[in-house]
C-alpha cells in the first residue's frame, strides 16, 4: 500500500539528519503555532497565499529564496569543516555516505531554489513597475509558478526527514544516477522535485516574456524600456528555450529509472554521454539566466548612485542580447575531456572567449558611468563595486579554462570549483543583494539599516576571497572536487582558511537577518515618504512606497529614456488629474491548491504509492478545472477608490 516507505525511511540512525530533522520540524512547529495563536491565519490566506499581486509574489519568491539560502548554507559550512578535518588519517565528522548527500543537496538548492528564485522574485516585483503597467500578463499563472517552485523545495526538505537525497552530484551524472549505482529514493527526491519546480520556472519564464513583449505603458518602445527590463527579457527567453530540455534531459533520465528504458544506461545502446551532452545544452544558458538580470540590476543601481545617465545605453542592449544568443554556443566546455576532438574543442573554447566580450562592454560602461558622477556609496554601490572587481577575476579564469590544453589540467579540480563560485557569489549572489538592498524602500515603505548593509557587504567580499582563493591554489596542486577526505595533509592549511571565509559569509547571513529585524523595529526613522528614496530614474519610483495592488491609477505617458527622471526634471506630478475605473484580477486559491497536490503526486511517485500518485494527479487537475469554471476573476475599483487611495499617497508624500 505505500511502495517504498517504511519506517527504515526515518534516519534513526543518523544522528546529524535526525536531531536536525527534529529542530525544523520544533521551528515549523512554532511558525505555525504563533501564526494561529496570533489569528494571522485570515490575512495570510487572504493577502498573500492566494495573492496574485505580482509584487507579493515577487516579495514571497525572494523569502523563500533567503530561508533556503541558509538551508544551503548550512551544508556548505559542513562541507568546509569536514575538509578542514579530514586531512591524512583524520576522517573529519561526516561519513562518505552522508557527504555525497549533503554536496549535491547544497549544489541544487544554492542553484535552483537560491539563485534561480531570488532572480525571478525581483523581476516579478520589478518589472511591471518598470514597465508602467498593473501587473504581469497572467497573474493566476504567476501564483501557480511560485507555488510549483515552493512544492519543489517541500520535496528537496523532505528529503533530509524521510530517505535520502542523490548522491550524485548537483547535476545527477548517470551512470551513476542510474538505478545500478543509485537503487535508493535519492535521485527520485532529486528528479521530481526539480521537474514540478522546473515547471514553475517555465511557466513564469512565459509570463514575463509575454508581459515585457506585450504589455506595456504607452509611449514605452523597446528603446525606452529600462536597461533591467532588457536584461530580464533576455533571460526569460532563455529560460523559454532552455528549460524544456532539463524537463526532457530529466523525463529520459526518469524512464531509465522507472520503465527500465537505455537512454543513459552503459549498456542496451544507452549513452551517459549524451546527458551529459543535454544537460549542460540547458546548464550553460541557466549561467547567463542568472547573471544577466544581475548584470540590469548593477545597470540601475550604478545609474541612480551616479546621479547620470547610463553610459552606452544601446550598447549595454545590444551586448545583452549578443549574450543571450551566444549562450546556447558554448556548452561544451564543460566537457572538453570527452574526446570530440581537436576541431570541436577548438570551436567551443573560441566561442567562450567571444562571449566574454559584451561582458567586458559592460564592464566598461558600468566604469564610464561612474566616472564622471556625483556617486553616493549606499550599500547597493558597495555590491556593485565589489561584483566589478570579484566578477572580473571569476571571467579571467573562465577564459583560462576557454583554452582546451588548460582545462584538461584543470578540469575536475578544486580550481573549477573556485572559479564557478566566483561567478555565482560574485556575480549572481551580489547582484541580486544589490537589488534587495535597492527595492526593499519600494516593497515596504521604509530602508534598510545602512551601516548593517555596508557591514553585510564586507563579510560577504572578505568571506569569498578567504574560502575561494585557496581553492585555487588547492586545484593547482592537484586537489579534486568531490572528495570528503584527502591523503595531503599538506592542503590543510588552505582548507582551514576556506573554512575561515565561510564563516565570514556565515556573519554576513546571520547580520542579514539582524538587518531585517532592526529595520523592522526602527522603521519609523526610515519611512520612506517619498516613494523616491534614492531619487530614482526609472516608472518604479513614480508610485507610493509600498505601491497600491494596480500600482498606477493610470497608465503612465512615456515619452524618452528614464522616463521617472524626465518627469522629474520637467515638473510632472506623478498622480493623473482625472481617474477612471479599473479591473484587478481577484486573488486565487489555485497556486496554492495546485502546489498541495503536485507535493503529494511528487512524494508518492519517489516512493512508488500508486493509487497516491493517482489522487494527487486527478485533484490537480480537479482543482484547475474548477479554476477554469470560474466567472469572476476580476473586480473593478471604482474611480472615487483610486482617488481616495492617491489622494492619501500625496498627502504622505507631501512635507510636513
Amino acid at each position: 500500500m505505500f511502495g517504498k516507505l517504511t519506517w527504515a525511511a526515518i534516519p534513526f540512525d543518523q544522528p546529524i539528519p535526525l536531531v536536525t530533522s527534529v529542530v525544523v520540524i520544533a521551528l515549523i512547529a512554532s511558525i505555525l503555532g504563533l501564526v494561529t495563536w496570533k489569528g494571522w491565519w485570515p490575512y495570510l490566506w487572504r493577502e498573500w497565499l492566494t495573492s496574485t499581486d505580482h509584487k507579493r509574489i515577487g516579495v514571497m519568491y525572494v523569502v523563500l529564496a533567503l530561508v533556503m539560502l541558509i538551508r544551503g548554507f548550512s551544508d556548505a559550512i559542513m562541507m568546509r569543516s569536514q575538509l578542514a578535518l579530514a586531512a591524512g588519517s583524520a576522517a573529519g565528522f561526516l561519513p562518505p555516505e552522508h557527504y555525497d548527500q549533503i554536496f549535491s543537496a547544497h549544489g541544487t538548492i544554492m542553484i535552483f531554489f537560491v539563485a534561480m528564485a531570488f532572480v525571478i522574485g525581483l523581476m516579478n516585483f520589478v518589472v511591471p513597475l518598470q514597465l508602467g503597467v498593473r501587473d504581469v500578463a497572467f497573474p493566476v499563472l504567476n501564483s501557480v509558478s511560485f507555488w510549483l517552485t515552493a512544492a519543489g523545495v517541500l520535496l528537496v526538505n523532505m528529503s533530509l526527514m524521510v530517505g535520502e537525497f542523490a548522491r550524485t552530484g548537483w547535476l545527477a551524472y548517470p551512470p551513476l544516477s542510474e538505478l545500478q549505482f543509485s537503487p535508493g529514493v535519492g535521485v527520485d527526491y532529486y528528479l521530481w522535485s526539480l521537474q514540478i519546480s522546473g515547471l514553475g520556472t517555465l511557466l513564469s519564464g512565459i509570463n514575463l516574456t509575454t508581459t515585457i513583449l506585450k504589455l506595456r505603458a504607452p509611449g514605452m518602445s523597446y528603446g525606452r524600456m529600462p536597461i533591467f527590463c532588457w536584461t530580464a527579457l533576455a533571460s526569460n527567453l532563455l529560460i523559454v528555450a532552455a528549460f524544456p530540455i532539463l524537463t526532457a534531459t530529466f523525463a529520459m533520465l526518469l524512464l531509465d529509472r522507472y520503465l527500465g528504458f537505455h537512454f543513459f544506461t552503459t549498456g542496451a545502446g544507452g549513452n551517459a554521454m549524451m546527458y551529459i551532452s543535454l544537460i549542460w545544452a540547458w546548464g550553460h544558458p541557466e549561467v547567463y539566466i542568472l547573471i544577466l538580470p544581475a548584470f540590469g540590476i548593477f545597470s540601475e543601481v550604478i545609474a541612480t548612485f551616479s546621479g547620470k545617465a547610463l553610459f552606452g545605453r544601446r550598447s549595454m542592449v545590444i551586448a545583452t542580447m549578443v549574450i543571450c544568443l551566444l549562450s546556447f554556443m558554448v556548452w561544451l566546455h564543460h566537457f572538453f575531456t570527452m574526446g570530440a576532438g581537436a576541431n570541436v574543442n577548438a570551436f567551443f573554447g573560441i566561442m567562450t572567449m567571444i562571449i566574454s566580450v559584451p561582458t567586458g562592454v559592460k564592464v566598461f560602461n558600468w566604469l564610464f558611468t561612474l566616472y564622471g558622477g556625483q556617486v553616493r556609496f549606499t550599500a547597493p554601490i558597495y555590491w556593485s563595486l565589489g561584483f566589478m572587481v570579484t566578477f572580473v577575476i571569476g571571467g579571467m579564469t573562465g577564459v583560462l579554462m576557454a583554452i582546451p590544453p588548460a582545462d584538461f589540467v584543470l578540469h575536475n579540480s578544486l580550481f573549477l570549483v573556485a572559479h564557478f563560485h566566483n561567478v555565482v557569489i560574485g556575480g549572481v549572489l551580489f547582484g541580486v543583494m544589490a537589488g534587495y538592498t535597492y527595492w526593499f524602500p519600494k516593497a515596504f515603505g521604509f530602508t534598510l539599516d545602512e551601516r548593517l548593509g555596508k557591514l553585510i557587504f564586507w563579510c560577504w567580499f572578505i568571506g569569498f576571497y578567504l574560502a575561494f582563493v585557496p581553492l585555487y591554489a588547492l586545484g593547482l596542486m592537484g586537489a579534486t572536487r568531490r572528495m570528503q577526505h584527502y591523503a595531503d595533509p599538506s592542503w590543510q592549511p588552505l582548507m582551514q582558511v576556506a573554512l575561515l571565509g565561510a564563516v565570514f559569509i556565515f556573519i554576513g547571513i546571520i547580520l542579514t537577518v539582524v538587518q531585517l529585524v532592526v529595520s523592522i523595529r526602527t522603521r519609523d526613522l526610515r519611512r520612506d515618504l517619498t516613494g523616491d528614496p534614492w531619487n530614482g530614474r526609472t516608472l518604479e519610483w513614480s508610485t507610493t512606497s509600498p505601491p497600491p495592488p494596480w500600482n498606477f491609477a493610470r497608465l503612465p505617458q512615456v515619452k524618452g529614456i528614464d522616463a521617472f527622471w524626465s518627469m522629474k526634471m520637467q515638473g510632472q506630478g506623478a498622480v493623473p488629474a482625472q481617474y477612471e475605473a479599473i479591473t484587478v484580477p481577484q486573488h486565487s486559491p489555485l497556486g496554492f491548491v495546485t502546489a498541495f497536490f503536485a507535493v503529494i503526486l511528487g512524494f508518492a511517485l519517489i516512493w512508488h504509492i500508486g493509487w497516491l500518485a493517482v489522487l494527487g494527479m486527478l485533484c490537480a487537475v480537479a482543482a484547475s478545472l474548477a479554476h477554469a469554471w470560474r466567472v469572476d476573476t476580476e473586480r473593478e475599483v471604482s474611480a472615487e477608490e483610486l482617488a481616495e487611495i492617491d489622494g492619501r499617497g500625496q498627502r504622505q508624500d507631501s512635507p510636513a
